[in-house]
């Protein structure tokens, strides 16, 4: 619970608990613009390490660091292949066009996947007509997709079809950390795949602030250029670094506590009629409901009554995200509350 209500619209709501309010409060800082931050170069080692990457650079947020990893990867006048629900696409503001000069060409994936038959079919031909792509990205979990993770050999056949043309590949990795853990594949085996890949502190790990871009020396040094050019170098920032350092060491296992919370909730909505769940169950923390006659703005104010916060995505449509402000006993208090709403 937070701030006297159960707060379901997303995993970014958390705030700093006592311990990470400590850490950073005591953290030893420099100016990372000038590389003198000791507390930023061990949690970009350790993620990098983590991940199976050489170097990474701290970011203010996870649209930056996919929009540098797009910069990195491409050329003004290039396309970059995506799912249509990516959130690179739906929710970065039509970045890579007004940033890095880039295309997007979409894939209707199934929640938020994609085929390598997919993206063998979205690659023109080469002719002086076509913007040429040079970045296949994907998003792993997937958010408009329901929390849903890219089966292994799945990734592996998309990525074998784009190396066969040459393309290089970024992985939108901001719930990688909730993907390893419900899958029980290590991020470094999700990550060795891409090229670059980028990961977020503040959503279900619970960092006030931060996300990361790992990749190659190279790339990640280009990255450090355009991250300055773009506003994002930031000096005493280890602060911030602390908050994600500590939220790495103690909220990481416990996002298992979270996929449970949903998996729970999605079970008890299933039995309540006129609301719809996805039958297979949510893969995360991560759940749509369909509310059927209910309207969801309407419903959104009413439990708004009953101290449970929900997030509108559709005229019938809600979204909750189970996070580390939600305890187990909380779920059935949101049970009862769609039972008396609905």
């Amino acid at each position: 619970m937070l701030n006297g209500k159960i707060d379901l619209r997303s995993d970014t709501i958390t705030q700093p608990d006592k311990g990470m309010r400590e850490a950073m409060a005591n953290a030893v800082v420099g100016d990372d613009v000038l590389g003198d931050d000791p507390v930023v170069q061990d949690l970009e080692r350790q993620t990098a390490d983590l991940l199976g990457k050489e170097a990474a650079v701290f970011v203010p947020s996870g649209t930056m660091a996919n929009q540098l990893a797009i910069r990195v990867n491409t050329r003004p006048g290039n396309a970059i292949l995506l799912d249509a629900n990516s959130h690179i696409y739906f929710y970065e503001a039509g970045a890579p066009a007004a940033l890095a000069g880039v295309q997007c060409k979409l894939l209707t994936g199934d929640r938020g996947m994609f085929t390598a038959a997919q993206l063998e079919a979205a690659i023109p031909p080469r002719d002086i007509h076509f913007a040429q792509p040079s970045l296949v990205c994907l998003e792993n979990t997937h958010n408009r997709g329901g929390g849903t993770i890219w089966p292994m050999d799945q990734l592996k056949s998309v990525a074998e079809a784009a190396r066969k043309h040459n393309l290089l590949l970024h992985l939108d990795g901001a719930r990688l950390w909730n993907a390893s853990v419900a899958s029980g594949i290590r991020e470094a085996d999700y990550a060795s795949i891409f090229d670059t890949v980028s990961v977020c502190f503040s959503k279900g790990l619970g960092a006030p602030v931060g996300s990361l871009l790992a990749g190659s020396f190279l790339a990640i040094e280009k990255a450090r250029f355009y991250r300055k050019q773009q506003g994002g170098a930031m000096r005493q920032v280890g602060i911030l670094a602390e908050a994600a350092k500590y939220a790495l060491k103690h909220n990481r296992n416990r996002l298992s506590e979270d996929h449970k919370n949903c998996q729970i909730l999605a079970k008890g909505l299933s039995k309540l009629p006129g609301i719809e769940v996805d039958k297979a169950g949510p893969e995360t923390n991560m759940l749509f409901i369909n509310t059927g006659n209910h309207d969801a703005a309407d419903l959104v104010k009413r439990f708004e009554g009953l101290g449970v916060r929900l997030l509108q995505t559709g005229q019938n449509t809600l979204r909750v995200v189970t996070n580390l402000t939600v305890k187990r006993e909380e779920i059935n208090e949101v049970l009862s509350a769609f039972e008396h709403l609905t």
